[in-house]
């Protein structure tokens, strides 16, 4: 068995079906559950995009209440689809949820979560020129410019908050 092979199934070992009555899109909508019992969406991992705006703040995203949880506010983001890169994924998830254009965004870098058996990774982008954000699915209740400073202010999904102080820091050192 080659490495990528032993990967794979290592992973699959933490793949757990979509819920009932969900409409599967792609081979990538599925939960993993790690060791632990926790539970993450996305079977080849999740990306996310961290559109900032210079005049506006940072494009957000409020989650309906039936997602994972749901009632907090997030970036747009969700799960990769089998060989798709995290920009790619980042980039068509903020494209279906918010209605961010590509064209209108620079990737700067990007921040990785990785646990072994599934990873997050938030890409962040300078907005190069202003678009409207919409609200495009039915996953957000709402998607909002919020000021930088405001962010923490918000009742942030877990993981976002987490991983908020060292992102603002990305932020601000490199005037993205």
């Amino acid at each position: 068995m080659s490495d990528q092979d032993q990967h794979a199934s290592d992973r699959n070992q933490y793949l757990q079906p979509a819920p009932d009555g969900y409409a599967v899109r792609d081979s990538g909508d599925a939960w993993v559950t790690g060791p632990d019992g926790s539970r993450y969406w996305g079977r080849f991992g999740a990306a996310g995009l961290l559109a900032h705006d210079t005049d506006r703040g940072i494009l957000m995203q409020h989650r309906v209440a039936w997602s994972h949880f749901g009632g907090t506010w997030g970036i747009p983001g969700g799960a990769r689809r089998e060989g798709e890169t995290a920009l790619q994924a980042a980039l068509r998830e903020a494209g279906e949820e918010a209605g961010v254009p590509s064209d209108a965004i620079a990737p700067i870098s990007e921040h990785s979560y990785d646990l072994g058996f599934w990873s997050y990774v938030t890409v962040l982008a300078r907005v190069t020129r202003p678009f409207d954000a919409v609200r495009s699915d039915a996953e957000s209740v709402e998607v909002a410019w919020v000021p930088l400073t405001q962010v923490a202010g918000l009742e942030l999904h877990p993981g976002f908050a987490k991983a908020w102080p060292e992102l603002q820091r990305t932020l601000l050192e490199r005037q993205i």
